[in-house]
C-alpha cells in the first residue's frame, strides 16, 4: 500500500468514527486521491526550497481547478472557477490568499514528498523540517522501550525527524511546568501539546495507544482539540492543508 493509499483508507475509516469531521475527511479523500495521481518529481528536479509551482506540475493545475469547482466548499470553488476561466495562474503563489495557498500545497505536497524520499535521513534537532525548512504540522509518539519517542512531521514533504519530548518546537521552552498537555477521551490517542511561553501548540498522535493511526490524517479528524486550544488562547504552530 502506498502512502497515499494508506492516508485515503485511514480517512475513510475515521469518517465513520468521528462524524463531526466526516465532511472534511471526505473532501480530504478526494484531494488525496488527486495527489496520488501526480507524477513524482523528475530525477533532475531541484529542491528543497519551493517558491512557485514547478514546471512539471503545470499540467495538473487545470484538472485540480475542475475538481475544486465541482467538490470544494463554495469560497474555494469560486476561486477555482475564477482561476480556470481567467487562466490567471502562472505558478506564482500569493501567501496572503488562503485559496491560492491551498491549491499550491495540494500540487506541491506529493512532489516534495517524492524528492524528500530520495535523500538519506538528515539527523536533526531543529524546529523546522531538516529537508525543506517548513514547520511541522503534527508530532508523533512512537513506541520505544517502555515509553514513546517523539518526532515531528513536516507540513509539506512529510519528512519525519526526532525531537525531544519536553521541548517546545516553536520557542524551545523546556520547563515541563510551562508545557501543558490536553487530552479528551473522544480522541484517546491524540493530545494537544501546548506552550505557555509562546502560546502555541501542536497536536500529537500517540502510536503507543493506537498503532493504526496515520498522523497527518488523524490530526485532521481531531478538530475539537483545535477548538479547545483556540478557546485557551493557543495558536497552532502550523496549520494543516486546509488551513485549520
Amino acid at each position: 500500500m502506498t502512502n497515499w493509499e494508506r492516508r485515503i483508507a485511514r480517512a475513510q475509516a475515521l469518517e465513520q468514527q468521528y462524524r463531526a469531521a466526516a465532511e472534511l475527511l471526505a473532501f480530504y479523500r478526494l484531494i488525496a486521491g488527486f495527489q496520488s495521481r501526480i507524477l513524482p518529481a523528475p530525477m533532475d528536479a531541484e529542491g528543497p526550497r519551493f517558491v512557485k509551482i514547478p514546471e512539471s506540475l503545470r499540467y495538473s493545475i487545470a484538472p485540480l481547478l475542475s475538481l475544486l469547482e465541482d467538490s470544494a466548499p463554495e469560497p474555494l470553488a469560486k476561486t477555482a472557477r475564477i482561476l480556470r476561466y481567467t487562466q490567471n495562474w502562472g505558478g506564482e503563489i500569493d501567501p496572503g490568499d488562503p485559496a491560492a495557498r491551498f491549491i499550491y500545497r495540494v500540487l506541491l505536497q506529493p512532489y516534495a514528498e517524492s524528492l524528500a524520499q530520495r535523500h538519506q535521513p538528515i539527523p536533526s534537532t531543529q524546529q523546522d523540517c531538516p529537508y525543506c525548512g517548513e514547520p511541522p504540522v503534527v508530532a508523533v509518539l512512537r513506541p520505544e522501550g517502555e515509553g514513546g519517542k517523539r518526532s515531528l512531521i513536516c507540513s509539506l514533504c512529510f519528512t519525519e525527524w526526532d525531537y525531544r519530548r519536553l521541548l517546545c518546537p516553536r520557542c524551545g521552552e523546556e520547563d515541563h511546568h510551562k508545557l501543558p498537555i490536553y487530552t479528551n477521551e473522544t480522541f484517546a490517542h491524540v493530545r494537544v501539546e501546548a506552550c505557555d511561553t509562546c502560546h502555541t501548540y501542536v497536536k500529537s498522535i500517540d502510536l503507543t495507544r493506537n498503532g493504526h493511526a496515520v498522523p497527518e490524517v488523524d490530526e485532521l479528524a481531531a478538530l475539537p482539540l483545535d477548538v479547545w486550544a483556540a478557546e485557551h488562547q493557543y495558536t497552532k504552530l502550523q496549520t494543516n492543508l486546509f488551513g485549520l
